[in-house]
């Protein structure tokens, strides 16, 4: 583990500030979260970085700071401050574009967190050096970086789709892939040397992103035992499929208004329309 980088020290700290003010002030935390309306309908595009840099507990927060103070030092020194901020902020933005796409007809899902950033920075280090040694308070041994990254991943797994925090898992996949492949394409010479843990990790990545993009309900799981719930996965496939219907309703009601006019629409159209506009509203 190499020592800290000027950068990696400057993210770590400008984390703990920015989380501090949302853990303590939930106007500021609902501010600049992650939000899906906030984002695609309002265009609140500052979003994508600013819930990046909060966490919704001290926790969260620290199992963040600690793997990004794992991993930052050596990746920093290797891929310089530039190479090294363009991995952390592509992951951070690439994770949550990866939300937006899992989470589109999700209007009020939001969450926070720098995993995806972290995520993008562990597997970045993963592709250039695989036997990194990474070893927790707790154990009198060194486990190998590669290994770390799967046990991370796996964690994420299992927060997916959940609604019982505000933790962006979904964008810790993301994150990790973004990470991964910037690093080969800043030193492509790793994808030779180390193709056989950067196989082992993109594969089930790239595995996981589809299955939660395709087959989300596969992966639902309760977040207290760890244990599949049909009535969970039917009430979020019916929320999904009601959330399109009603969208794909409106769309037609506007095309119909684009085409003829609003006086085309019957009574009941109209209905609709004001309905929608004031739930947006409030």
């Amino acid at each position: 583990m190499a020592e800290l980088g000027i950068v990696g020290i400057v993210l770590i700290l400008v984390n703990i500030v920015v989380s501090y003010r949302g853990i303590t002030n939930h106007s500021f935390l609902d501010a600049y979260k992650f939000e899906i309306d906030r984002i695609l309908i309002y265009k609140e595009y500052k979003r994508l970085i600013t819930s990046g840099f909060l966490h919704v507990s001290w926790t969260h927060l620290f199992f963040n700071m600690f793997s990004l103070f794992a991993f930052s030092g050596l990746l920093e020194h290797q891929l310089g401050s530039i190479g090294f901020v363009l991995v952390y902020f592509a992951s951070l933005i690439g994770g949550n574009l990866l939300a937006i796409v899992v989470h589109r007809f999700h209007g009020d899902y939001s969450a926070v967190g720098a995993s995806g950033a972290v995520c993008g920075v562990i597997f970045a280090s993963i592709a250039l050096f695989p036997d990194l040694g990474i070893r927790f308070f707790i154990l009198p041994f060194f486990i190998p970086s590669w290994l770390y990254g799967i046990g991370f991943v796996a964690y994420s797994i299992y927060g997916i789709k959940s609604k019982k925090d505000n933790i962006g898992h979904e964008a810790h996949l993301g994150g990790a892939l973004i990470g991964l492949l910037i690093a080969i394409l800043l030193k492509p010479h790793s994808l030779v040397e180390n193709y056989l843990p950067i196989l082992l990790i993109a594969i089930p990545t790239l595995l996981f992103i589809y299955l939660i993009v395709t087959r989300p309900h596969i992966l639902f799981i309760d977040n207290t035992f760890f244990k599949s719930q049909k009535k969970h996965i039917d009430i979020d496939h019916q929320y999904n499929e009601n959330k399109l219907a009603q969208q794909q309703e409106i769309d037609r009601l506007l095309d119909k208004i684009s085409a003829k006019g609003i006086n085309s629409l019957s009574k009941k159209e109209r209905q609709k329309l004001d309905d929608y506009s004031k739930r947006k509203r409030n």
